[in-house]
C-alpha cells in the first residue's frame, strides 16, 4: 500500500448544514475511504470499512456504551469506540458473573474533523503506525475485490 504517512493537508468533504441534517456522509479523502458521522452536536471520523471484516459502518447504528461512543459494525455487531474495538466476555471460571465490556485496543482509524465557514473537512490521522482497518484500504484489498467481481 502507498503510505500517506505526512499527509496534513484537509480535504473538503461537505457543507456543515447536510452533513448534520444526513447524520453521515463518506467521502475519499487522500484516496482513503471515510465515513463522517455527525452525532450530538459532534462530528467524528473513521476509516469507512470496519476493521473486522470490511462491513460499511456508515449504516452501524450509534450507541452509548459504558460512555463511550459506539457505532457497531451492521455485519458483525463489532462496536468501535475512538477506533477501539470492544466486546462482551465472561469470566469462564465463574460463569453465572456478569458479561463485561472489554477492549481489543485500538482497530479502528479515526480522523480529525474540522469546521470552517460552515465547510466541513478531514485530515486524515498519522498512517505511519500499521492498524487493522488499514488493510481496508490498500492495494492488496482491491485487488481481491476485483478478482472477486471477476469471477
Amino acid at each position: 500500500m502507498a503510505s500517506t504517512a505526512g499527509v496534513e493537508s484537509s480535504v473538503f468533504v461537505g457543507k456543515e448544514d447536510d452533513i448534520i441534517q444526513s447524520k453521515r456522509k463518506t467521502a475519499v479523502v487522500h484516496g482513503r475511504h471515510v465515513v463522517v458521522i455527525y452525532h450530538e452536536g459532534q462530528f467524528y471520523a473513521m476509516d469507512m470499512h470496519c476493521y473486522h471484516a470490511g462491513g460499511p459502518l456508515h449504516l452501524g447504528d450509534i450507541e452509548e456504551i459504558n460512555g463511550k461512543l459506539c457505532i457497531v459494525c451492521p455485519w458483525h455487531k463489532i462496536t468501535l469506540a475512538e477506533g477501539e474495538g470492544l466486546y462482551q466476555g465472561i469470566n469462564p471460571q465463574a460463569p453465572k458473573s456478569s458479561a463485561k465490556w472489554c477492549s481489543k485496543g485500538v482497530k479502528q482509524r479515526t480522523h480529525c474533523v474540522h469546521v470552517r465557514n460552515g465547510d466541513v473537512y478531514v485530515t486524515l490521522s498519522d498512517l505511519t503506525a500499521g492498524i487493522d482497518s488499514d488493510y481496508y484500504q490498500s492495494e492488496e484489498y482491491r485487488q481481491t475485490l476485483k478478482k472477486a467481481s471477476n469471477t
